[in-house]
């Protein structure tokens, strides 16, 4: 199967931040049985990986399914090489693999690219794989075409590489979806596909695009013409998939179980999809978290900018606001300090500074 379960979204329990694991564990049993085996997890996934151990690595046997880790060589998960190569000892500690099946440079963009050469990441990842303790290693990416194409070329031993795509980053000129994976093909370097429903956005997308999807296929969830859009690309070897609760789980087995790739005339309403999608200019925030573990106000971020976007997207102010006074958890936008780690570690490059003060001006007044 085709489909990934990425572990970075795992249920919660309600009013906490605590992963609901009798949940996961349900539906890890559920990607299991219809014949999924590849997870992805990750060291700076704030809970994922003891969740992994426990609903997976303690109960299935270790050859039955496939893992993916990663290694983090940015200023907010370490300080040193030393803290940066052992990240994989506490990831192996954490989870319990053994090794893992598919080990990452994790997120490379522009502001931590030198740290991966500074510390020697690439020599250590074939010195892992000699140990043993990896079996293939890649990495993902948030960066330019330009910046991938030459690790590409340094680096012709990569033997595949993590994208975000979706049919809306497609041809965005920030994301460049359309461009890396070009790249990639021509390397030859198979894809696994990151963020296929862009955060959530593109499986509960404006109506406008829901009565667009409707008429075409009634029977269809936007989540599956998202997902299938990306499984349809002949160099993608695995969507991964953050399912978040047990419904998502159903439907995208629905669909991946046996999966078709879009047909000619599905490509050309996605196309008249993406027409309807530049009406609205939400906050590309894919709800990744990666701003929140150094923010020292803990503002949480992705989760002001979702009920923001309950604003700018649907135009629903009012109920914007009054999620406001709940929903997101943390402090306030207002409380920000302005230190900047959070644009630092944003793979969407977000200006977030200046959004959260957008978020003060439009809900906090």
């Amino acid at each position: 199967m085709k489909l990934g379960f990425g572990m970075m979204r795992l249920p919660r329990i309600e009013g906490t931040n605590t992963i609901d694991l009798e949940l996961s564990t349900r539906m890890v049993d559920a990607f299991i049985e219809a014949g999924g085996k590849y997870f992805d997890t990750a060291y700076i996934y704030e809970g994922s990986e003891a969740a992994t151990k426990a609903t997976l690595c303690d109960r299935y046997p270790r050859e039955s399914y496939y893992l993916a880790d990663k290694l983090n060589a940015s200023d907010f998960a370490c300080k040193n090489e030393a803290e940066a190569k052992h990240e994989i000892q506490i990831s192996l500690e954490r989870t319990g693999a053994g090794y893992f099946d598919f080990y990452l440079l994790h997120g490379i963009d522009e502001g931590n690219k030198d740290k991966f050469d500074q510390y020697g990441i690439w020599d250590y990842m074939k010195q892992l794989k000699q140990e043993g303790l990896i079996r293939h290693y890649g990495f993902s990416f948030h960066s330019t075409p330009e910046h991938l194409e030459q690790i590409l070329t340094d680096h012709p031993d990569a033997e595949f590489v993590q994208l975000q795509i979706n049919y809306s980053d497609w041809e965005d000129p920030l994301i460049c979806s359309r461009q890396c994976y070009e790249i990639a093909t021509r390397h030859g370097v198979p894809v696994v596909v990151m963020e296929p429903v862009k955060g959530g956005k593109l499986a509960n997308p404006p109506q406008a695009v829901k009565d667009i999807l409707k008429k075409a296929n009634p029977e269809a969830s936007p989540a599956s013409w998202a997902i299938r859009y990306a499984a349809s690309l002949p160099n993608v070897m695995m969507v991964l998939s953050g399912m978040s609760d047990y419904e998502q789980m159903e439907d995208n087995l629905s669909f991946m179980r046996q999966f078709q790739p879009l047909s000619d005339e599905e490509q050309r309403v996605l196309e008249e999809v993406n027409l309807a999608l530049k009406q609205y200019a939400g906050i590309a925030c894919t709800a990744c978290h990666y701003c929140t573990p150094g923010c020292p106000m803990d503002i949480h971020i992705p989760e002001i900018f979702a009920v923001m976007n309950v604003y700018k997207m649907y135009g629903q102010l009012s109920e914007a606001r009054n999620d406001y006074g709940w929903r997101p958890g943390g402090e306030k936008a207002s409380a920000c300090v302005q230190c900047g780690q959070c644009e630092s570690a944003c793979p969407q490059h977000l200006p977030i500074i200046s959004l959260l003060e957008e978020v003060v001006e439009t809900l906090e007044k």
